[in-house]
């Protein structure tokens, strides 16, 4: 066996040891309760595994290779109990699509969000690509990324780096792309995510995780009472399929205005404003005012019960609050608890929807030769 040969099937065997280690008794379970022999599995001729990743502080954050999923998320509350303030499975069986058509946790590719009819134009040349919800491509259509397992190239105590390998034509997008998605958990309880890209075509990327929080740490708790803080002035209105008009309007005097913090709930009933009665709920790009600085909080969630919270930080022009409108008692989660509506909140940071029908909006156009590039940060804390 040749050097290259040996260092990878070296690689491999460490891989699997990590995936694998801590699933021979239940005194072997993840902090969250969640046994790692369950998410072992083939699809497609990848096995999928469960990868634990903590810090000095007790925080620990489960993820899958499977759709590059966060699957739970352990933080203290203002007591120091720890509790799992993300939505999702306890088994690997739960997240196919064939069981449970979700996004939960997952890392979202090629496309998040919406675009048009699904139709996009490259150099004048018109590619139309699956149409999964309401006429428009959703998450990068039917078998997005969310649906296929990710390569997982390194993975320590602290950190994950899973790549997805997009061959030209998935889900009808052009170009060969390779992506790399890398977890972070930092000392100061922050979910640091990284997303990369490159292609051998010119193709479009816009690349999102799509978690659903609870920071009252029961899902049986709505967050309807979760107190949501946007910095951003103005947002990209919908119509009633949730497709983007192409307008930028002030968030000012409407229920769409969280430059004050206030519940989520408030006004998330008002459906004598078209744009909640159209998206039953929250279901929104927020263009941020933070312009591109992640050091700047761009958006901030509370919970009053548990005193978690959550800042968002990003160098994406945009966010997309969804306020979980449909969850509806169908699908049963972690531990036996029903997903109802509100059970979950995602802040998906993001290119606007339908941007590659908008010249006007920043660009997700991607060349050859170039390296898309976006970052995110979940940073959970406590207030009293």
């Amino acid at each position: 066996m040749n050097y290259w040969k040996s260092s990878a099937l070296c690689v491999s065997i460490a891989l699997a040891m990590s995936a694998c280690g801590n699933k021979q008794s239940d005194s072997q379970l993840t902090a969250s309760g969640l046994n790692p022999d369950d998410f072992v599995t083939d699809v497609n001729g990848k096995t999928t595994g469960l990868y634990t990743l903590t810090n000095d502080n007790g925080m620990e954050v489960c993820v899958t290779n499977f759709g590059g999923r966060l699957v739970s998320i352990m933080v203290p509350d203002r007591d120091g109990k720890f509790h799992d303030v993300v939505l999702g499975f306890d088994s690997i069986a739960d997240y196919l699509p064939q069981n449970n058509a979700s996004d939960f946790g997952a890392a979202i590719g090629r496309y998040a969000n919406r675009i048009n009819q699904g139709r996009i134009v490259l150099d004048g040349d018109t590619v139309q690509l699956p149409r999964n919800n309401f006429g428009h491509c959703l998450h990068g259509g039917p078998t997005g990324w969310q649906y296929q397992v990710y390569d997982v190239t390194s993975v320590n105590d602290s950190s994950i780096v899973l790549t997805m390998h997009s061959p030209d034509g998935d889900n009808n997008f052009p170009g060969n792309v390779e992506a790399t998605v890398t977890y972070t958990l930092t000392a100061d309880n922050a979910i640091d995510i990284d997303y990369k890209a490159t292609t051998d075509k010119k193709t479009v990327i816009n690349m999102t995780n799509h978690s659903y929080f609870n920071l009252n740490g029961d899902p049986d708790s709505s967050i309807v009472d979760n107190i949501l803080y946007v910095c951003a002035d103005t947002f990209t209105p919908v119509d009633r399929t949730y497709m983007t008009t192409g307008e930028i309007v002030p968030v000012e005097g409407t229920p769409m205005d969280f430059t004050t913090p206030k519940a989520v709930g408030q006004d998330i009933a008002n459906t004598d404003y078209d744009q909640i009665k159209f998206g039953n709920g929250y279901d929104h790009n927020w263009v941020l005012n933070t312009a591109g600085d992640d050091s700047q909080v761009a958006a901030k969630l509370v919970a009053p019960t548990t005193g978690i919270t959550l800042e968002v930080l990003t160098d994406e022009p945009g966010i997309q609050v969804y306020s979980g409108n449909f969850l509806d008692g169908k699908v049963t989660g972690k531990k036996g608890k029903v997903y109802k509506q509100r059970s979950g909140i995602c802040l998906e940071t993001q290119h606007y929807p339908d941007s590659p029908n908008k010249a006007e909006w920043p660009s997700v156009v991607l060349e050859p030769g170039q390296t898309y590039s976006s970052h995110c940060v979940f940073k959970f804390g406590v207030e009293n």
